[in-house]
């Protein structure tokens, strides 16, 4: 969803508590993936959200490490989310990692008990993807996490039945 900016940002936003989230970013692209940090962790520490970065080097890594996370972690997150860029080149390894990552995401959350918050952009250039990390298109980082707030609150109702 390429809007511009993020006007009336918490419009709406749940009140969550005693949430905790899980960030899982990647090395590649890091002076624009640490930019979409930035926008995850603004929104998580203006809704008082406990969280914990863990870098992985690729977005083909983020489903390994998500689903080794869950299944060996001493405290589950109420969420997770993950972020990455991926930058079209001159051959097909773009298209593959772009279906990778998003096939393996589509997967973790079809079977896990929480939501998995696909954070990656997968652009055609740089200035693209600082379009939505620092330019018109305002921080993505902050859109991932108040869509992982608002699956949190999703979650939690639907399990309570």
């Amino acid at each position: 969803m390429a809007t511009k900016g993020n006007k009336n940002l918490f419009k709406g936003i749940p009140k969550i508590k005693d949430a905790f989230i899980i960030i899982v970013k990647t090395e590649w692209n890091s002076s624009i993936v640490n930019k979409l940090e930035e926008g995850v962790k603004k929104v998580l520490q203006t809704a008082n959200i406990s969280y914990k970065t863990i870098t992985i080097p690729g977005a083909v890594e983020i489903p390994f490490a998500v689903k080794q996370h869950y299944t060996f972690a001493n405290k589950l997150p109420d969420a997770y989310i993950t972020l990455g860029t991926v930058i079209k080149g001159d051959t097909p390894h773009f298209d593959y990692v772009c279906k990778f990552v998003t096939d393996g995401v589509l997967q973790l959350n079809l079977s896990m008990n929480v939501p998995v918050i696909f954070g990656v952009l997968t652009v055609n250039s740089e200035e693209e993807a600082k379009d939505r990390t620092i330019g018109k298109h305002g921080n993505k980082g902050e859109e991932f996490a108040l869509s992982a707030l608002k699956m949190i609150s999703v979650n939690r109702s639907l399990q309570k039945g």
